[in-house]
């Protein structure tokens, strides 16, 4: 698996992942919303620690800064 996230990518879904728990566990939406944002919240976290996004790949899209050797 060839990783395709930046570090800016993975910050970015790292931060919304603790807001999206942080709402669901406060109940600030209803109940079924709640599921949603842990389910994304927990999607988040693990592509950000595996620096793969499965989105990504099928579009060619990349947010790795490329070295140039």
């Amino acid at each position: 698996m060839k990783k395709n996230m930046g570090s800016t990518d993975k910050a970015i879904r790292i931060v919304l992942a603790i807001v999206f728990a942080i709402v669901a566990f406060n109940e600030l939406v209803s109940s079924p919303w709640n599921y949603v944002l842990l389910a994304l919240s927990a999607v988040f976290l693990l592509t950000s620690f595996v620096s793969f996004c499965p989105l990504y790949a099928p579009f060619g899209i990349s947010t790795c800064k490329v070295k140039n050797n």
